[in-house]
């Protein structure tokens, strides 16, 4: 659904925040699902079932059920499930479709998503259909957002995680300044070892690689857009000497300063 045009996606009228009553149950029919439908649970408990998989749910659980899914459900009465559901279709072919099942942690900005949509068709707004589908596009790209999340992004706290990108973000943004493990460590307020470790995990590469490469994209820039010629760029760089910062930026790029220019 990445590719998807947001024209392509078809509003259905079954949509809808609901409390469900007590004695509520979603009982299986004999015939599959005919679209996809959405549904996300805002509080409560139960169980719900897909094509003979019962999940346990709760607040955040949130599934995509796709045409020709079997599904059924029940909660528990004392605690009923406050949940949106939303049938739509896309009416071209996709190859992205999201995970059927998840359970999200950070929910405010999609159940602020969620809250827009049944919102726009409680009452008739204008371009309803229109802005709608763009939501229904957003959702998607969010679903597939939170499917591709690194597996250790799951087992680290928010914080950290948000923490680490910080200061991934000040490396990118000052590539030229002298980088200290212990500094930046400092920046995360985290003992330079572990800093060490979790970077690494969360970007994918060490922070010494990082910021090389930080330097050597923004040489690249330099070079190609800012007219600057190979030894302004190595020193504006932090590189002193302009040797070392020529054998670097080969082994980066497979190609001299020189040749970029």
């Amino acid at each position: 659904m990445l590719h998807a045009s947001p024209s392509a996606f078809v509003i259905l009228p079954a949509l809808a925040k609901i409390v469900c009553e007590p004695g509520w149950k979603w009982q299986k029919r004999e015939k599959p699902l005919p679209n996809y439908d959405l549904f996300y649970i805002w509080s409560g408990e139960g169980t719900v079932v897909r094509n003979g998989t019962a999940y346990e749910v709760g607040k955040g659980s949130c599934f995509l059920f796709r045409p020709g899914d079997h599904t059924s459900a029940s909660h528990n009465p004392q605690k009923p499930l406050v949940l949106t559901y939303i049938h739509f279709d896309v009416k071209e072919p996709v190859t992205d479709i999201p995970e059927p099942y998840r359970k999200l942690t950070e929910s405010l900005e999609f159940e602020h998503l969620l809250a827009r949509y049944v919102r726009l068709f409680l009452v008739k707004t204008f371009a309803a259909e229109e802005e709608g589908q763009l939501i229904l596009k957003q959702i998607m790209i969010n679903l597939l957002r939170e499917d591709r999340v690194k597996p250790v992004e799951r087992n680290v706290s928010n914080q950290l995680v948000e923490v680490i990108h910080e200061v991934a973000n000040y490396i990118s943004q000052n590539p030229g300044a002298v980088h200290r493990v212990e500094e930046l460590a400092a920046r995360a307020g985290l003992s330079p070892r572990y800093f060490s470790i979790k970077f690494k995990e969360l970007i994918g590469s060490s922070v010494q690689s990082y910021v090389i490469r930080t330097r050597i994209e923004r040489a690249q820039h330099l070079l190609l857009y800012a007219g600057m010629n190979v030894t302004e760029v190595a020193d504006a760089l932090g590189y002193r000497d302009i040797f070392f910062f020529s054998r670097q930026f080969k082994q980066h790029t497979g190609k001299s300063p020189s040749e970029i220019r």
